[in-house]
């Protein structure tokens, strides 16, 4: 009982601090967005359409906007982070992520605490470690989403950036809504056991296989949905072979 229950503080210890970060990087933003403003008393408050400064805003300038526009931004992706089957933790990961506010070695040497000597990747590939490099292009783990793939039963993604590929990922098993509802919680799930792995790899000195990681993210994604789902397989074996199947989306 001892040890249950210091692990659930241990639990609830890491989501205040992961809440904490969170704030402090939003408050770091807004604080970052308004030295850029000058407050002028002569002049009064408007809206303004930064697109078009002359004639404002127009459907046509919208459209036009909007049609240009090649790559996945990040308010596109921004409604996927949040899953209510996935914990609050993971998600912040994820927000911090998917806005390069991780702690990854580029960017720790950007901010001054790392030397420049010091920014290869944790997992030995030799790369700097960035956001992009250690979650898509790192060649010691580049074999982890195609497993995952393969598992699932759904197409390869190849996008090159970390928002195109969440919105790929959780297009790729088919259009329906709890498909890409089950596929945006895998995806998460991926991007927790990278983040837990590598700083595992870095700070204790631990080190699983590629294949490791894949069974924890089977076994994640299967006691979150089991959290809130009622009818899921009992027998967590046949969620191994197909857990589309499980979920009765095939």
């Amino acid at each position: 009982m001892f040890s249950r229950g210091w692990e659930v503080g241990g639990e609830a210890w890491e989501w205040r601090r992961q809440l904490r970060a969170w704030e402090e990087e939003l408050l770091g933003e807004c604080q970052a967005f308004l030295l850029t403003i000058s407050l002028q008393d002569h002049v009064s408050d408007r809206w303004q359409w930064r697109t078009d400064l002359d004639d404002g805003y127009t459907v046509r300038g919208a459209y036009q906007l909007l049609t240009s526009q090649d790559h996945v931004t990040l308010d596109a992706v921004s409604g996927l982070i949040w899953h209510r089957q996935v914990p609050l933790k993971v998600s912040i990961c994820a927000w911090r992520l998917l806005r390069d506010r991780l702690p990854t070695k580029a960017n720790l040497v950007t901010r001054g605490i790392l030397s420049t000597e010091a920014h290869l990747c944790v997992f030995g590939c030799g790369e700097v470690e960035s956001a992009q490099h250690l979650f898509l292009y790192c060649s010691s783990l580049g074999s982890l989403w195609s497993l995952v793939s393969s598992w699932i039963g759904s197409s390869s993604v190849t996008a090159q950036t970390l928002p195109e590929h969440f919105v790929q990922f959780t297009d790729s098993a088919g259009g329906s809504r709890d498909r890409r509802s089950f596929m945006q919680l895998v995806w998460l799930v991926c991007v927790w056991v990278v983040w837990t792995e590598r700083n595992h790899r870095l700070f204790t000195g631990s080190a699983n296989s590629v294949h490791h990681m894949v069974d924890k993210i089977k076994t994640f994604s299967y006691r979150w949905l089991k959290a809130t789902s009622i009818t899921l397989a009992l027998n967590c074996h046949s969620w191994w072979s197909n857990p589309l199947l499980c979920l009765g989306l095939v």
